[in-house]
C-alpha cells in the first residue's frame, strides 16, 4: 500500500508520488543515522519555555535519528537534558535578563552546526533582536538541511529582505496560517493568506519560490511545495490541534533529513518533508484509534512514531 493512499495524498501534475520509507541499515550505528541539532527554548523572564525543544528532540529520536543535541539557553540546559536524557546539550549564553548573546552563541553553535546532519530551529525560542540574529546565522552557517519552525519563522518575518540572505541554504519552512501571513506581509507575497482552501496551494508555492525553499503549510490538509512540485495530504486529524504537535513535526522532518538525504538513500528535501508530514499524521491517527480526537499530548504523539515506521516498512516489504 502506498503512503499516498494511507494519507489521502494528492500530487500536482508532474509531481511523483510520495516515496517509500527507506529501509534501515541493520548493521548501522548511531553515526549511520545522523545527528540532529535542535535550537530552541527561551529564558526571557518572566516567561520560560522549554517544552517545544524537548518535543522536537524526542520526535527526532523516535523518527530514527542516531543522535540529538539540544541547544538551549544556559539556565535551561540541565532541565532539558533531564527531560530528554538520550540527548546531549549545548548551553547558549544569555544576559542577566535571559536574552541570548548572539556573538557568544555563535561560538557555541558553529562547531555543532558543522557536525550536524540536520537542524531544527525555532521551537519555544522566543523573540527579540538577539533571536533574529541567531536564527539568521544558523540558517546561513549550517551545511545541512534546516527546518525553520515557530519562533524562527517569526524572527525571519521581522528581518527585512531576509530572503536575499538565505537563498543558498537548504531550508524547510513549517508555517501554520498565522505564521505564513506574517511571512507573506514581510515579502509582499500574493496571496497573502493561507486560510482559504482554494488559495493554500498557490500560497505555499509563492513562498517556496520566493525563498528558494520547501514549504510545509500546516492545516487540515497540509501542503508541501518546493515552488515547482506540490503535494497535499489529509494526513492527521483534530487530535493534532494542541500545543507541541507542530514541534514534533519539525523534529520529525529534521530526523528524516539527517537520515535520508545522504548515503545510499539521497532523498530530496521535498521528499523528506513529505515523509515527515505523512508519518506525523499517521501517528495521530494511530493514537486516535484508541482515544478519540481530543486529549492528545505531544509526547504521546512521539511515542506512536516507531510503530508507524514499523508498519510502513512492513507494508513496503510485502
Amino acid at each position: 500500500m502506498s503512503i499516498d493512499s494511507l494519507v489521502e495524498g494528492e500530487c500536482a501534475p508532474h509531481t511523483p508520488p510520495c516515496p517509500r520509507l527507506p529501509t534501515r541499515d541493520s548493521s548501522g550505528h548511531k553515526g549511520t543515522f545522523g545527528t540532529v541539532v535542535v535550537v530552541g527554548g527561551s529564558m526571557q523572564l518572566p516567561r520560560v519555555m522549554l517544552g517545544g525543544a524537548i518535543i522536537a528532540g524526542r520526535a527526532a529520536l523516535r523518527g530514527g535519528a542516531g543522535l540529538v543535541q539540544l541547544a538551549v539557553p544556559e539556565p535551561l540546559a540541565v532541565a532539558a537534558l533531564a527531560a530528554l536524557e538520550s540527548a546531549t546539550g549545548h548551553a547558549l549564553p544569555v544576559d542577566r535578563d535571559g536574552n541570548l548573546i548572539p556573538s557568544a552563541c555563535a561560538g557555541v553553535l558553529d562547531g555543532a552546526l558543522d557536525r550536524a546532519d540536520a537542524v531544527a530551529v525555532g521551537p519555544a525560542l522566543g523573540g527579540g533582536c538577539a533571536v533574529e540574529q541567531v536564527v539568521m546565522r544558523i540558517i546561513v552557517r549550517a551545511r545541512a538541511g534546516v527546518v525553520v519552525d515557530a519562533d524562527a519563522l517569526n524572527a525571519l518575518a521581522r528581518t527585512p529582505q531576509f530572503d536575499r540572505d538565505i537563498r543558498d541554504s537548504k531550508i524547510v519552512m513549517t508555517p501554520h496560517p498565522g505564521e505564513y501571513a506574517r511571512l507573506a506581509v514581510a515579502l509582499e507575497l500574493t496571496p497573502a493568506t493561507a486560510v482559504d482552501p482554494a488559495e493554500r496551494g498557490a500560497a505555499a508555492d509563492a513562498l517556496a519560490r520566493r525563498v528558494g525553499c520547501v514549504v510545509v503549510l500546516k492545516g487540515a490538509r497540509t501542503i508541501v511545495s518546493d515552488g515547482i512540485q506540490r503535494w497535499s495530504a489529509h494526513a492527521g486529524n483534530a487530535a493534532l490541534a494542541t500545543g507541541g504537535t507542530g514541534d514534533a513535526l519539525a523534529g520529525l522532518c529534521a530526523s528524516f533529513i539527517a537520515q535520508f538525504m545522504r548515503g545510499e538513500h539521497s532523498l530530496s528535501l521535498f521528499d523528506c518533508a513529505r515523509l515527515g508530514v505523512a508519518v506525523h499524521g499517521l501517528a495521530a491517527r494511530r493514537w486516535s484509534a484508541r482515544w478519540g480526537e481530543a486529549g492528545l499530548l505531544a509526547q504521546e504523539l512521539c511515542e506512536e512514531i516507531p510503530f508507524v515506521l514499523a508498519e510502513l516498512r512492513a507494508s513496503c516489504a510485502r
